[in-house]
């Protein structure tokens, strides 16, 4: 069944359609909020996919995390990170459906999205937690490297040497990098809009504020290698010259 709504002219054919249909979407069923291990699997079912979730839209279930935090932006950036596109949510509380919606998710009623489903390795024994704790500005004085991930719980981030490519900072504060960032930095996780990332050497994979991502291969290659700093600014990121 379909709504059908056409738009016609009084001088001639109509100029466009817009059709109400059910159709499938595919579905990322969340069963934590512990994302570095979701950034794991994520690389690993992607990269067991090939190219079948490139640019396809996807819808993030979030009934087995009821109630949890979600870092939202932290998510959303790691999945279009991979190429994906997330679009909205399904069985979520309220609280989660209003941070959802902060990040441009739409809200979905159960039944909306099918399969096909990307999953991890399954539910974590015991109940979930949120990701509740505070920390205060985290200072790394080696090197980041190749598969390491860090973040900064409720602060700020301050590396003192280089991030190698593949690796990934994460931070709800600021980042700062007083070397090479080759790897992937995500400032803002929690949604912090204010947020910056600052290095002195950018040659990095992937840069994220608050879920607004740009990849290597969308940076001006007459920004790289040069001391950088990238923020939000109307929602749009923008990358210039410290």
């Amino acid at each position: 069944m379909s709504a059908n709504f056409s738009q016609h002219t009084t001088t001639g054919a109509p100029q466009f359609e817009l059709k109400a249909r059910t159709f499938t979407l595919p579905l990322l069923r969340l069963f934590g909020t512990d994302m570095e291990a979701v950034a794991r699997q994520l690389s690993e079912k992607v990269a067991q996919a090939g190219g079948f979730f490139h640019n396809a839209p996807v819808v993030i279930d979030l009934k087995e995390v009821s109630g949890a935090e979600v870092a939202f932006p932290l998510l959303v950036g790691l999945m279009r990170g991979h190429g994906m596109i997330p679009v909205g949510v399904r069985g979520g509380t309220p609280d989660q459906n209003s941070a959802a919606e902060a990040m441009e998710l739409a809200v979905l009623a159960d039944g909306r999205s099918q399969r096909p489903e990307i999953q991890g390795a399954g539910p974590p024994a015991g109940s979930v937690k949120a990701i509740s704790a505070i920390e205060a500005t985290k200072l790394v004085t080696k090197p980041v490297r190749s598969g390491q991930r860090v973040y900064a719980r409720g602060g700020d981030l301050v590396v003192l040497a280089q991030v190698s490519s593949g690796a990934e900072i994460m931070a709800d504060g600021h980042i700062h990098v007083y070397a090479a960032l080759r790897g992937r930095a995500l400032a803002g996780l929690k949604g912090n809009q204010e947020a910056r990332i600052f290095c002195q050497d950018l040659q990095a994979e992937l840069v994220s504020v608050a879920g607004h991502y740009r990849i290597s291969e969308n940076i001006d290659a007459r920004l790289r290698g040069r001391p950088m700093q990238v923020y939000l600014e109307e929602r749009t990121l923008h990358i210039e010259g410290i």
